[in-house]
């Protein structure tokens, strides 16, 4: 009896060392997995507040589209230093996009409050998104709507608002966004739709940009239908409103 106790006591004893053995490998492996996280995008985001993005998770995305549909690979993206782009194209994503965006520390919350009011009232989506969230989500994220996306969203989000400027994040946010099939940044824009740089955009042009960016395959900033054409007189408005020197990007 006191043999067959031993055993049992034996076979316990061995089997919690191993599950031991187990879950301290597994919580090594978790915490290394963590450090490796935190210091390779420390050192992306690092690195990218100085080197030009020239290409998204979203930009291969769209080519990984582009070649599934049998449709011809379309990317255009041509990079313009914010000192070299026109004034009018930094109010108009201000005054469209994220009217707080110099005094935000890169989330809204009274934006977010209302959108969450709104989105429980109807079926439509609504977003609460700052230009740092979507600089963010644009550089370092894939398009979805996971809350485990949201979760790295913030993350990033709070790493570009503490080492990078406001001016590197506008400068990045409009070097990167879509706006249009295989188009990004507003250089590519200006080009393919007015035919000259995005230093030389006018106040309705830059609006016109600027209306589209909810919905850039949806809609042509050339020939936009009436609703947008709405939005970019009510753009053009805020944008004559704003007190330029408060921006400290560009002037």
């Amino acid at each position: 009896m006191k043999q067959r106790l031993k055993k049992v006591l034996h076979w316990i004893t061995g089997k919690n060392k191993k599950n031991r053995s187990r879950v301290s490998y597994i919580s090594i492996w978790i915490r290394n997995l963590l450090i490796f996280f935190f210091i390779s995008t420390f050192l992306s985001v690092l690195i990218m507040r100085f080197v030009p993005v020239r290409l998204t998770p979203l930009m291969c995305l769209r080519v990984c589209q582009q070649l599934f549909s049998d449709r011809p690979v379309k990317l255009e993206q041509k990079w313009l230093c914010i000192d070299d782009m026109s004034s009018t194209m930094i109010d108009a994503v201000i005054a469209s996009e994220d009217n707080k965006f110099m005094s935000h520390n890169g989330f809204d919350f009274e934006a977010i409050e209302k959108a969450r009011k709104l989105n429980k009232k109807g079926k439509r989506i609504y977003g609460a998104s700052t230009i740092s969230q979507q600089v963010a989500k644009n550089v370092f994220l894939w398009p979805n709507r996971s809350w485990v996306r949201k979760g790295l969203e913030v993350y990033f989000t709070v790493m570009i608002e503490t080492f990078w400027s406001k001016k590197r994040i506008m400068e990045v946010y409009l070097n990167v966004a879509e706006m249009g099939d295989g188009i990004y940044g507003v250089e590519a824009a200006s080009q393919c739709y007015f035919r000259h740089s995005a230093s030389k955009l006018t106040m309705q042009e830059a609006a016109s940009l600027a209306s589209v960016l909810p919905a850039p395959l949806a809609y042509n900033p050339r020939n936009i239908p009436q609703k947008l054409i709405r939005k970019q007189g009510r753009i053009v408005a805020l944008m004559k409103k704003l007190n330029k020197s408060k921006w400290g990007l560009h002037y």
